[in-house]
């Protein structure tokens, strides 16, 4: 087990943190997250890419904040899936998309070129594979993003991605568990419900997730889905029935866990940030992913200080996140 000796509560609570921001280049905004709120690592967007050159100068930009102030190597994430959802275009490689895949040829060649791409440039995880599975026919949210229907199939290319990512030195995080093949409405913009009966989910939805954590996947992102029969009270991201007790407890993952961004409307037009903080405590989740500069970013930072710093006076053995962070990171 990891010794704690030496880092702050600030430290503790920041390093929980994943975030975006705006600009192209190392800005007094970074500076500030680095710096002042420690956060853990940070998120690009089409917003933050201009060039390969640009990029590459951007994260050793940050990196090296971070070794000047004494924080642990941050955390770079992307989304870069292939096909609708790509953050990187030419002269990166532009890839058809998890769909277009016939064979696990193409899911080798995506992932040694996509990762080989980005540590190029200095990003160390990337948000991908998509591992819901999209039934024929339903109108699935995920339908030009998913791999496919069949979960043998969905598992099976997911996991040579993800072996092929982490292969080139690339964290791979699979998403979006349990699984949100079978919803209609876009978490962007509200929160979706699924009726599943857990035998339905375990059947179809979860079969690919488990082979994640069996190919040791880096991390696992949760979807902002209600699922009604598991947890009639709280979406994915923010339940300690789905993220630590199926999850943790019983499919048995001991990587990083991540919410999906928390300003999506799913859970942003229904709880509170400061909740929000409580219940990924509570859930044993690892980061909470904030994706756009404001004052959620900030609040997240002072609630998790106090929520920590609770945890730590009544010996409720918070460090667990943060070690789970320390030893991902002692691979970068």
């Amino acid at each position: 087990m990891m010794n704690l000796d030496g880092y702050t509560l600030d430290q503790m609570a920041g390093q929980r943190l994943m975030v975006g921001f705006d600009g192209t280049g190392f800005n007094e905004d970074l500076k500030f997250l680095i710096e002042d709120l420690k956060v853990g690592g940070i998120i690009l967007f089409a917003r933050n890419i201009e060039s390969p050159a640009q990029v590459a100068e951007l994260c050793r930009s940050v990196q090296t904040c971070a070794d000047r102030c004494g924080q642990p190597r941050l955390f770079i994430a992307i989304d870069q899936e292939g096909g609708l959802v790509a953050r990187l275009k030419r002269p990166f490689t532009e890839f058809p998309g998890n769909p277009a895949m016939t064979g696990t040829d193409d899911a080798d060649h995506f992932a040694a070129v996509t990762a080989a791409e980005l540590k190029r440039v200095g990003i160390n995880m990337n948000m991908a594979p998509v591992l819901d599975v999209a039934p024929r026919g339903f109108g699935s949210v995920m339908e030009g993003r998913a791999f496919g229907h069949d979960p043998t199939w969905v598992a099976r290319m997911g996991c040579r991605v993800i072996l092929g990512l982490q292969a080139g030195g690339v964290m791979a995080v699979a998403k979006h568990f349990p699984g949100i093949g079978r919803t209609v409405l876009d978490s962007h913009l509200a929160l979706p419900v699924v009726d599943l009966d857990p035998a339905d989910l375990e059947a179809v939805d979860l079969p690919p997730f488990s082979a994640a954590v069996e190919a040791s996947v880096s991390g696992v992102m949760l979807s902002h889905i209600l699922y009604r029969k598991i947890d009639p009270e709280w979406p994915a991201s923010l339940s300690v029935r789905i993220a630590k007790d199926l999850l943790r407890s019983r499919m048995g993952f001991k990587g990083l866990v991540l919410t999906d961004d928390l300003d999506m409307g799913a859970v942003s037009r229904h709880f509170g940030i400061s909740e929000i903080i409580q219940r990924i405590v509570l859930a044993d989740i690892d980061i909470a992913l904030i994706c756009h500069k404001g004052p959620n970013i900030v609040q997240a930072f002072e609630d998790l200080v106090k929520v920590v710093g609770a945890g730590i006076q009544s010996d409720r053995a918070p460090g667990f996140s943060f070690r789970r962070i320390l030893m991902k990171k002692k691979d970068l």
